[in-house]
Protein backbone atom coordinates (compact mmCIF):
# COMPACT_ATOMS: atom_id res chain seq x y z
CA UNK A 1 0.00 0.00 0.00
CA UNK A 2 1.43 3.76 -1.25
CA UNK A 3 1.62 6.05 0.89
CA UNK A 4 -1.25 7.87 -0.98
CA UNK A 5 -3.94 4.70 -0.60
CA UNK A 6 -4.66 5.56 2.96
CA UNK A 7 -5.58 9.08 2.69
CA UNK A 8 -7.47 9.17 -0.45
CA UNK A 9 -10.52 7.35 -1.96
CA UNK A 10 -9.23 7.74 -5.79
CA UNK A 11 -5.94 8.56 -7.69
CA UNK A 12 -6.17 9.67 -10.94
CA UNK A 13 -3.25 10.34 -12.83
CA UNK A 14 -3.01 13.57 -14.40
CA UNK A 15 -4.40 13.27 -18.13
CA UNK A 16 -2.43 16.05 -19.87
CA UNK A 17 0.72 13.93 -18.69
CA UNK A 18 -0.55 10.45 -19.94
CA UNK A 19 -1.12 11.80 -23.45
CA UNK A 20 2.56 12.80 -23.45
CA UNK A 21 3.77 9.76 -22.77
CA UNK A 22 1.21 8.48 -25.43
CA UNK A 23 2.30 11.29 -27.98
CA UNK A 24 6.06 9.86 -27.75
CA UNK A 25 4.73 6.18 -28.26
CA UNK A 26 2.83 7.57 -31.32
CA UNK A 27 5.80 9.04 -32.38
CA UNK A 28 8.37 5.72 -32.34
CA UNK A 29 5.05 3.64 -33.22
CA UNK A 30 4.30 5.40 -36.71
CA UNK A 31 7.88 7.29 -37.37
CA UNK A 32 8.00 8.39 -40.52
CA UNK A 33 3.66 8.83 -41.32
CA UNK A 34 2.84 11.46 -39.50
CA UNK A 35 -0.84 11.64 -40.89
CA UNK A 36 -0.60 7.82 -39.08
CA UNK A 37 0.91 8.76 -35.64
CA UNK A 38 -1.72 11.70 -35.73
CA UNK A 39 -4.37 9.48 -36.21
CA UNK A 40 -3.30 7.01 -34.11
CA UNK A 41 -2.67 9.75 -30.85
CA UNK A 42 -5.78 11.03 -31.78
CA UNK A 43 -7.88 8.27 -31.36
CA UNK A 44 -5.86 6.41 -28.27
CA UNK A 45 -6.36 9.91 -26.39
CA UNK A 46 -9.80 9.78 -27.07
CA UNK A 47 -10.55 5.96 -26.53
CA UNK A 48 -7.92 6.87 -23.43
CA UNK A 49 -10.47 9.62 -22.49
CA UNK A 50 -14.05 8.13 -22.53
CA UNK A 51 -13.19 4.33 -22.96
CA UNK A 52 -13.43 1.58 -20.00
CA UNK A 53 -9.91 -0.26 -19.55
CA UNK A 54 -8.49 1.50 -22.06
CA UNK A 55 -5.40 1.96 -20.39
CA UNK A 56 -4.59 -1.29 -20.56
CA UNK A 57 -5.53 -1.84 -23.71
CA UNK A 58 -3.06 0.83 -25.20
CA UNK A 59 -0.19 -0.53 -23.25
CA UNK A 60 -1.01 -4.16 -25.03
CA UNK A 61 -0.68 -2.20 -28.76
CA UNK A 62 2.40 -0.30 -27.40
CA UNK A 63 3.86 -3.64 -26.73
CA UNK A 64 3.18 -5.02 -29.46
CA UNK A 65 4.94 -2.40 -31.82
CA UNK A 66 8.13 -3.01 -29.77
CA UNK A 67 9.84 -5.47 -31.61
CA UNK A 68 9.30 -4.13 -34.58
CA UNK A 69 11.36 -0.80 -33.77
CA UNK A 70 14.63 -0.77 -34.84
CA UNK A 71 16.40 2.29 -34.18
CA UNK A 72 17.10 2.19 -30.44
CA UNK A 73 16.04 6.17 -29.78
CA UNK A 74 12.48 4.60 -31.02
CA UNK A 75 13.27 1.38 -28.79
CA UNK A 76 13.70 3.66 -25.39
CA UNK A 77 10.80 6.01 -26.43
CA UNK A 78 8.40 2.98 -26.61
CA UNK A 79 9.97 1.61 -23.48
CA UNK A 80 9.38 4.64 -21.58
CA UNK A 81 5.97 4.72 -22.40
CA UNK A 82 5.01 0.78 -21.72
CA UNK A 83 6.72 1.47 -18.42
CA UNK A 84 4.72 4.54 -17.50
CA UNK A 85 1.45 2.93 -18.47
CA UNK A 86 2.23 -0.63 -16.98
CA UNK A 87 3.15 1.17 -13.88
CA UNK A 88 0.09 3.92 -13.87
CA UNK A 89 -2.95 2.22 -15.55
CA UNK A 90 -4.83 1.87 -12.38
CA UNK A 91 -4.58 5.90 -11.91
CA UNK A 92 -6.06 6.04 -15.96
CA UNK A 93 -9.88 5.47 -15.92
CA UNK A 94 -10.57 8.76 -16.89
CA UNK A 95 -14.26 7.74 -17.66
CA UNK A 96 -15.17 6.66 -14.28
CA UNK A 97 -13.60 10.21 -13.10
CA UNK A 98 -15.67 12.30 -15.38
CA UNK A 99 -18.76 10.33 -14.48
CA UNK A 100 -17.84 10.70 -10.69
CA UNK A 101 -17.37 14.54 -11.79
CA UNK A 102 -13.96 14.26 -10.12
CA UNK A 103 -10.86 15.94 -12.33
CA UNK A 104 -8.70 14.31 -14.63
CA UNK A 105 -5.96 17.28 -15.00
CA UNK A 106 -3.96 18.38 -12.46
CA UNK A 107 -4.58 21.94 -12.79
CA UNK A 108 -7.02 22.45 -10.03
CA UNK A 109 -4.85 20.76 -7.44
CA UNK A 110 -1.99 23.05 -8.64
CA UNK A 111 -3.77 26.29 -8.32
CA UNK A 112 -5.20 25.21 -4.91
CA UNK A 113 -1.82 24.28 -3.71
CA UNK A 114 -0.59 28.20 -5.06
CA UNK A 115 -3.28 29.62 -3.29
CA UNK A 116 -4.27 27.79 -0.49
CA UNK A 117 -0.18 27.27 0.19
CA UNK A 118 1.86 29.51 -1.44
CA UNK A 119 0.52 32.56 -1.14
CA UNK A 120 0.25 32.67 2.73
CA UNK A 121 3.59 31.20 3.91
CA UNK A 122 5.95 32.29 1.21
CA UNK A 123 5.55 36.13 1.83
CA UNK A 124 8.50 38.35 2.57
CA UNK A 125 10.20 37.54 5.71
CA UNK A 126 7.85 34.99 7.06
CA UNK A 127 9.32 32.07 9.04
CA UNK A 128 7.31 29.31 10.04
CA UNK A 129 7.29 26.06 12.39
CA UNK A 130 5.93 22.89 11.55
CA UNK A 131 2.96 23.27 14.38
CA UNK A 132 1.96 26.77 12.41
CA UNK A 133 2.53 25.67 9.39
CA UNK A 134 -0.41 23.52 9.99
CA UNK A 135 -2.66 24.60 11.87
CA UNK A 136 -2.61 27.70 9.47
CA UNK A 137 -3.54 25.61 6.56
CA UNK A 138 -5.87 23.54 8.61
CA UNK A 139 -7.70 26.76 8.99
CA UNK A 140 -7.22 27.98 5.28
CA UNK A 141 -8.27 24.73 3.69
CA UNK A 142 -11.69 25.01 5.98
CA UNK A 143 -12.55 28.63 5.43
CA UNK A 144 -11.50 27.88 1.37
CA UNK A 145 -13.89 24.74 0.76
CA UNK A 146 -17.86 25.44 0.23
CA UNK A 147 -19.36 24.44 3.75
CA UNK A 148 -16.70 22.97 5.55
CA UNK A 149 -15.82 26.30 7.92
CA UNK A 150 -20.05 26.11 8.92
CA UNK A 151 -19.57 22.51 9.23
CA UNK A 152 -16.52 22.71 11.73
CA UNK A 153 -18.12 25.23 13.76
CA UNK A 154 -21.51 23.03 14.00
CA UNK A 155 -18.87 20.27 14.91
CA UNK A 156 -17.56 22.76 18.07
CA UNK A 157 -20.66 23.73 18.79
CA UNK A 158 -22.10 19.77 19.46
CA UNK A 159 -18.92 19.37 21.84
CA UNK A 160 -19.94 22.26 23.87
CA UNK A 161 -17.13 24.08 23.51
CA UNK A 162 -18.30 27.50 21.58
CA UNK A 163 -21.49 28.43 20.28
CA UNK A 164 -22.45 29.82 16.69
CA UNK A 165 -23.73 32.64 17.94
CA UNK A 166 -20.98 33.79 19.67
CA UNK A 167 -18.49 33.81 16.85
CA UNK A 168 -21.41 34.78 13.98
Amino acid sequence: MGFLDRHTQYQALDFFHATQYLAEASHAMHPIDTSTRKLWLDLACHRLKHGLNVASELLNEMSNMLPNRQKQGLVDKLKSAITYFKNQRQRMDYNFYQIKNLPIGSGVTEAACKTLIKQRLCQSGMKWKNQGISMVLHLRALISTKGRWKQFLERINQAGLISLAEIC
